[in-house]
C-alpha cells in the first residue's frame, strides 16, 4: 500500500518518516562534530559543504513530506488513546515540523549572509538572499544550534513515547509505522 488509509500509514509516509529520522540524526551528529573543527582541519571546508547539501535535500524532502501529509488521509487515532494523548501527539508532530523548518531556514541564512550561494553537491546552487538583518549569521547560528538541540530532544521523547505505547500500553502506535 503506497498511500495512507484511515487505518494505516502507507509505504511512502513510512519511508519518509524513517529516512528523515536517519538524516536528522546524522546532520545533528555532524553539526555537533563540526563545532570543534579548526581552520587547519582537513574537514574544515568539506564537512560544512556536505552538511549544507544534505540539509537542502532534507528541506526539499520535508516540503514533499508536508504536502504528502496534506493530500493523504492521516490514520485515525487508536481508540484507546485519550483526548489528551491525541492532542499532545498532534502538538508534538507540529512542533517537530516547525523545528525542522526553523532549523533548515536558519541553516540557510548562516552561510548565505555574505551573499554566497549554497552549492548542493555539484548538482545545483541555491541562491543567497544576502544579509536580511543585522548579525544574521550569529543570530541564525544560535537559532540553528538550539533548534537542533530541541529537535533531538523532542525526537527522543517521540521515540520513547512510541516505545511506551508498544511495550506498556500494548497498542499499535509503533506497529503502524513499522509494518509494511
Amino acid at each position: 500500500m503506497i498511500k495512507n488509509t484511515t487505518a494505516q500509514f502507507g509505504s511512502i509516509a513510512k519511508t519518509i518518516h524513517w529516512l528523515s529520522a536517519i538524516v536528522i540524526c546524522a546532520l545533528f551528529a555532524s553539526g555537533y562534530w563540526m563545532i570543534d573543527l579548526d581552520y587547519y582541519s582537513d574537514w574544515y571546508q568539506t564537512a560544512p559543504h556536505w552538511h549544507e547539501s544534505i540539509g537542502v535535500l532534507l528541506l526539499f524532502f520535508t516540503v514533499f513530506r508536508i504536502v504528502w501529509r496534506i493530500i493523504n488521509p492521516v490514520p485515525k487515532a487508536i481508540a484507546t488513546h485519550s483526548v489528551a494523548t491525541r492532542r499532545f501527539s498532534w502538538m508534538a508532530h507540529m512542533a517537530l515540523y516547525t523545528l525542522l523548518l526553523l532549523i533548515m531556514f536558519s541553516g540557510y541564512l548562516i552561510p548565505t549572509a555574505d551573499g554566497r550561494v549554497i552549492a548542493v553537491f555539484t548538482w545545483f546552487e541555491l541562491p543567497a538572499l544576502g544579509e536580511l538583518f543585522a548579525q544574521q549569521e550569529d543570530i541564525s547560528g544560535t537559532l540553528h544550534k538550539f533548534g537542533a538541540y530541541a529537535m533531538i530532544t523532542l525526537s527522543l521523547l517521540h521515540a520513547l513515547a512510541a516505545l511506551k505505547h508498544h511495550y506498556f500500553d500494548k497498542d499499535a502506535t509503533l506497529v503502524r509505522m513499522l509494518n509494511s
